[in-house]
């Protein structure tokens, strides 16, 4: 999620129509005949909430996408996820650049904002790195799977398994051809790496990438934004599969080998943090283990990447200004340098914006489909619920089981979640604001009582 400030409003909606005439578009070519079997003709509603799923590179799913779809359906699927998770607005600018060999002033902005975060002299070099990164990493995956999956598949459906899954990873979308994601591979070592390599690659920022690779040219020196991006990510996923470890070694991996029992551990740390695929069934958890991957779901992964939630350096910044609070310190310090008031004020906003729509949405959900339920007849279903609209606002696909279940309305809402969480809710409600600039004025100051 990010956060954009009005002025910048019109580059913005072209950035929003931009996402709402891909999915519309897939929807359309997800309803062809030959996109589906015979004899499972898909409804409108179900096209949508796919095509949304796809090009906010979610991976909720109301029918199975390896049976549910033919090839065509597929490909559709598979271009969906490759356009929605670099950005349709980051190829259409290359595109006018090899062109006409210049970048118009909204395109540029689109993509400071989408990739960079802020002015840069270095965007052109910044999209080719992007799509030089992409297309290496994603064919080294698939290379790297269709070798694993020779044997279990024959050479060319493995090629279009190992194909598909290598973009759905490095897209964080989650979209898998097996109707049990990756579970039959829970101990399976090399396609855990190589899922986890994509995925974590495809989440930590192609800023942070680009500003890793160009590091030995200055002389070994990255961004506070890169060294707080690394830093969170890492502890993370260490935390997330300790955490998950000691919340299901009696539990969903009780009997399992250790050494299975660690790869199912980091890859839901891994995956639980926008990418959507499992290795363990994620209704089989216990509510704790639900929660800690609610949580880890919310944060997401960095800016700038394929992946949702309110990011790694949102949840860095908020740590920090409330330590420094805590100390009696007006100004946030790390590594030795000083952050803006703005970082601050944007951080807290971009929290707040994503906390209280996961607020609304969960309560929306909840209204639309179970109204007049007791809570003695179901003790699961809020968390099932505030479990499924949170991975929906962070794009990361996970589900209880509760996606293929919901009714129609229900879809629609989460197919808007899933719009919010890819392009944020701030950008959303600054792209349909107005242009037309607020008078900023002030009155006498006068405290409230807070805390």
């Amino acid at each position: 999620m990010a956060t954009i400030r009005a002025s910048g409003a019109s580059p913005l909606r072209l950035l929003v129509g931009s996402f709402l005439a891909l999915i519309l578009s897939g929807t359309l070519l997800l309803e062809l005949p030959i996109a589906t079997p015979p004899d499972q003709p898909i409804s409108l509603t179900d096209a949508f909430f796919t095509a949304t799923s796809a090009t906010c590179v979610t991976g909720l799913v109301v029918r199975d996408t390896g049976t549910g779809f033919t090839l065509f359906g597929q490909v559709v699927i598979a271009l969906l996820i490759q356009l929605g998770g670099l950005g349709i607005m980051t190829f259409s600018l290359l595109f006018f650049f090899l062109l006409q060999g210049k970048v118009s002033l909204a395109h540029r902005s689109i993509i400071e904002q989408t990739l960079a975060g802020k002015a840069s002299d270095e965007l052109l070099p910044l999209i080719r790195m992007v799509f030089r990164f992409t297309l290496v990493s994603e064919a080294a995956g698939a290379l790297l799977l269709w070798v694993r999956w020779w044997g279990d598949l024959g050479p060319g459906r493995a090629a279009w398994y190992a194909v598909f899954h290598s973009i759905s990873g490095f897209c964080n979308a989650g979209f898998a051809l097996w109707p049990d994601s990756l579970t039959r591979y829970r101990g399976d070592p090399l396609v855990n790496l190589v899922m986890m390599a994509l995925i974590v690659l495809g989440g930590l920022g192609f800023l942070v990438v680009y500003d890793v690779w160009q590091a030995p040219r200055k002389g070994g020196r990255i961004s506070i934004h890169t060294k707080l991006a690394l830093v969170v990510s890492a502890l993370l996923i260490a935390g997330g599969a300790l955490g998950f470890w000691l919340l299901e070694w009696n539990g969903s991996l009780a009997g399992v080998p250790p050494g299975e029992q660690l790869w199912a551990s980091f890859f839901q740390s891994v995956t639980a943090r926008t990418a959507g695929f499992n290795t363990v069934p994620i209704a089989n958890l216990s509510p704790g283990a639900l929660f800690l991957l609610t949580l880890l779901m919310f944060i997401g992964g960095s800016p700038g990447s394929c992946a949702g939630g309110i990011k790694t350096t949102t949840l860095a910044v908020l740590a920090l200004a409330s330590w420094s609070r805590v100390r009696g310190r007006e100004r946030v310090n790390v590594f030795r340098r000083t952050l803006s008031a703005g970082t601050v004020r944007d951080t807290l906003s971009i929290a707040l914006a994503g906390a209280l729509v996961v607020v609304a949405g969960l309560f929306a959900l909840l209204l639309l489909e179970s109204p007049d339920r007791m809570v003695r007849e179901d003790q699961g279903v809020f968390l099932g619920y505030l479990f499924e609209t949170v991975s929906a606002l962070g794009t990361v696909g996970l589900s209880t089981g509760v996606t293929s279940m919901l009714l129609g309305p229900s879809r629609w809402l989460v197919s808007f979640l899933m719009f919010l969480g890819r392009l944020g809710p701030l950008t959303v409600a600054s792209a349909v604001a107005s242009t037309e600039p607020l008078d900023d004025w002030s009155y006498p100051e006068e405290d409230v009582m807070v805390g």
